[in-house]
């Protein structure tokens, strides 16, 4: 019998940010997320945005240049249905391409999973991933 599953979903993932006005404007303006609640003032300023199906990303000012360590994120993950679109969006709002869009294979278990992937690099200097998958 398996143990009760008490976690259902991605929330958020929280990143923090020496250029919070950037950061903010890059996740609300270029890619179209809106701040669902923000709290604190100057280096104490935090707000929560809503990329859309419960999933967030909290945006923390305060960061130190060069920063990394334990609370360092390796990639934030976006589900999309149109992943070069959302490239070419991200890029239009100033990131930078890491990964152009391709198609890949994941040999994952039970069976494969097809996907269409593409990374960018934010204003914050983090990762950003856009999923494709018909499955999901």
């Amino acid at each position: 019998m398996s143990a009760k599953r008490w976690v259902n979903g991605f929330h958020h993932a929280a990143l923090k940010v020496t250029d919070f006005d950037r950061v903010m404007a890059f996740y609300r303006d270029g890619l179209g997320f809106t701040a669902k609640a923000w709290w604190g003032e100057g280096d104490k300023r935090a707000a929560l945005m809503d990329a859309g199906n419960g999933n967030y990303v909290e945006i923390f000012a305060g960061g130190q240049e060069g920063a990394g360590g334990p609370e360092r994120v390796l990639h934030l993950a976006f589900r999309t249905e149109h992943c070069d679109a959302a490239l070419a969006q991200a890029v239009a709002a100033g990131a930078e391409v890491t990964v152009q869009p391709k198609d890949v294979v994941i040999p994952s278990q039970p069976r494969e999973t097809p996907v269409r992937i593409a990374f960018c690099r934010g204003p914050a200097g983090e990762l950003i991933e856009f999923f494709q998958n018909e499955l999901t």
